[in-house]
C-alpha cells in the first residue's frame, strides 16, 4: 500500500497550481502598480507644463499691457496681477529674463526678453516670450501667485512680490 501513495500526485499538482497562481497574480498587480504611479508622474508633468504656459502667457501681457501704459508718460505705473499660487500641486518661482538670457530657451531665437516659470515639486520649466519696448529689470526669482508689475520712469519694467 505504500507504493500506491508514492504514485500518487494529485495533491502536489493542487498544491503547486495554487502557489503558481498567487505567485503570476502577485507580479501581475506590482506590474500594474508600477505602471499606474508612471502614468501618473508623467500627467503631472503633462499638467504643471500646461498650466505654467498658461500663466506665462497671461503675465506676459500684463507686463506688456503695463508698458503700453506707461508709454508716453514720465510716470510710474504698476499693476498687480493674481495668478494661482499652485499649478499641478507645485508651487512655481517666475523669473523675468532678458533676450540674452533667453537664448538657450527652445523656440526663441534669442532676440526677445522672456518669462521663465519653473515648477518646484515637478519636472517642468517654460519659457515665455515678453513683448516691450521697455529695458526689462532681471531680477531674483519669486514665487508665483500675486505678482506686481512694475514701470518706473527710467524705462524699466520688472516683477516683484509673489506670495506662497
Amino acid at each position: 500500500m505504500d507504493a500506491k501513495f508514492y504514485q500518487d500526485d494529485r495533491g502536489v499538482s493542487i498544491t503547486v497550481t495554487h502557489a503558481l497562481t498567487i505567485a503570476i497574480t502577485t507580479v501581475l498587480i506590482a506590474m500594474l502598480l508600477m505602471a499606474g504611479g508612471t502614468l501618473l508622474e508623467n500627467e503631472k508633468e503633462n499638467s504643471a507644463q500646461t498650466s505654467l504656459e498658461t500663466v506665462g502667457e497671461r503675465l506676459s501681457d500684463e507686463i506688456s499691457n503695463v508698458d503700453r501704459a506707461a508709454v508716453g508718460t514720465n510716470d510710474e505705473v504698476t499693476a498687480t496681477a493674481d495668478h494661482p499660487r499652485t499649478v499641478a500641486g507645485s508651487s512655481y518661482m517666475v523669473e523675468l529674463l532678458t533676450a540674452g538670457d533667453c537664448q538657450d530657451a527652445p523656440l526663441l531665437e534669442g532676440s526677445t526678453d522672456c518669462l521663465r516659470l519653473t515648477a518646484t515639486d515637478a519636472d517642468s520649466v517654460v519659457y515665455v516670450p515678453v513683448k516691450v519696448d521697455a529695458t526689462v529689470n532681471d531680477g531674483d526669482p519669486i514665487l508665483g501667485g500675486t505678482i506686481e508689475i512694475q514701470y518706473r520712469p527710467t524705462g524699466e519694467i520688472s516683477i516683484h512680490g509673489g506670495t506662497s
